[in-house]
C-alpha cells in the first residue's frame, strides 16, 4: 500500500568542477559550499565537469525513485560535441553502441542548435578549423560517464556537457550555483519507516538520526532493578513477551555518475 509523504527536493544547477558530494578528501569544491541545508542528499550523480541539474532531497523513497535504474527515470542533457555528427553517427546513438561495460539501451537523439547558456568556467577547448555541434540526448541509464562515451564511440568527443531535466523536473529559472526548493508528495510503502536517504555529510552536520527506543525485555529489567546499595528484587516469573521483528527496507544504491 503507498502512502504520500510530503518530501523536501532541491533542484540545483551544479557549476562545471564542483563534486556531486558534501565531503572531499582533496580540496575540491562540493555541495557544501552552495547548499545549506540539512539532511538532504544527493539523487543520483553528476560529473565534476558536467554542468545542470542535480537533485537532492530529504526522503529515501524519493531519492530511490529518481536514482534508481528500474525506475528509468528519463534524464535529458544537451551536449556540445567536436564536429558535425552525420545520420549514420545519430542512428547509432539512438539505437544504441557498443560500450566496453555493454550496450547501451536507445535513446532520443537531435541536433539542436546552440542553447543560451552561461559561460562555462573554464571554457571548452577549440580547435581551429574543427566545428562544434550541438545534440540533445535523452536516456533512461545511468552508466559511468554514460553520455561522453556514447559521443566518443560514435567519433564525436563531448566537449561540454549540461543535464537540462530528470523525469518532470527541468533547469529552466535556476542560475548556475544556485538552487529552488520545492515540496513534493513522495511515495512511502506501507509498513515501514520513513527511510532517510543514504550519502554522506560533512562531520558535524545534523543528520536526522532517530532516536534509538530501548528494548522491553531491557525495560522491564530496569524495573525491577533495586536501589543502589539493595538486592534485586526477585524477577518475574511471568512469561516474557514474544520479540517483536521490526523489518526494514534496504537503503537505496546510489547510481554511479552519468
Amino acid at each position: 500500500m503507498i502512502d504520500p509523504a510530503m518530501a523536501t527536493l532541491i533542484l540545483f544547477n551544479k557549476p562545471y568542477g564542483v563534486l556531486s558530494q558534501f565531503t572531499a578528501k582533496e580540496e575540491r569544491p562540493t555541495l557544501a559550499q552552495y547548499i545549506r541545508i540539512p539532511n538532504v542528499y544527493p539523487a543520483g550523480r553528476l560529473d565534476h565537469d558536467s554542468e545542470g541539474l542535480l537533485l537532492l532531497t530529504d526522503d529515501g523513497d524519493l531519492q530511490h525513485l529518481i536514482s534508481h535504474p528500474a525506475h528509468k527515470q528519463p534524464k535529458t542533457y544537451w551536449v556540445q560535441v567536436e564536429g558535425a555528427p552525420n545520420s549514420y553517427a545519430l542512428t547509432k546513438l539512438r539505437q544504441g553502441v557498443e560500450l566496453n561495460d555493454g550496450m547501451t539501451q536507445p535513446a532520443e537523439v537531435r541536433l539542436i542548435p546552440a542553447p543560451k547558456l552561461w559561460e562555462r568556467k573554464p571554457p571548452i577547448r577549440e580547435r581551429a578549423n574543427i566545428p562544434t555541434q550541438w545534440l540533445e540526448i535523452v536516456i533512461t541509464e545511468g552508466r559511468n560517464r554514460q553520455v561522453r562515451r556514447m559521443t566518443a564511440a560514435v567519433g564525436h568527443p563531448t566537449l561540454r556537457l549540461v543535464r537540462v531535466k530528470i523525469g518532470p523536473w527541468t533547469l529552466e529559472g535556476i542560475e548556475p550555483g544556485k538552487y529552488r526548493t520545492e515540496t513534493v508528495h513522495a511515495p512511502k510503502m506501507g509498513n515501514t519507516t520513513n527511510r532517510r536517504p543514504s550519502g554522506s555529510r560533512p562531520s558535524g552536520a545534523k543528520t536526522g538520526v532517530p532516536h534509538k527506543t530501548p528494548h522491553p525485555k531491557a525495560t522491564q529489567e530496569r524495573a525491577h532493578a533495586g536501589p543502589r546499595g539493595k538486592p534485586a528484587a526477585p524477577k518475574s516469573t511471568a512469561a516474557k513477551p514474544a520479540k517483536t521483528l521490526v523489518l526494514q527496507k534496504p537503503k537505496p544504491r546510489i547510481p554511479p555518475q552519468s
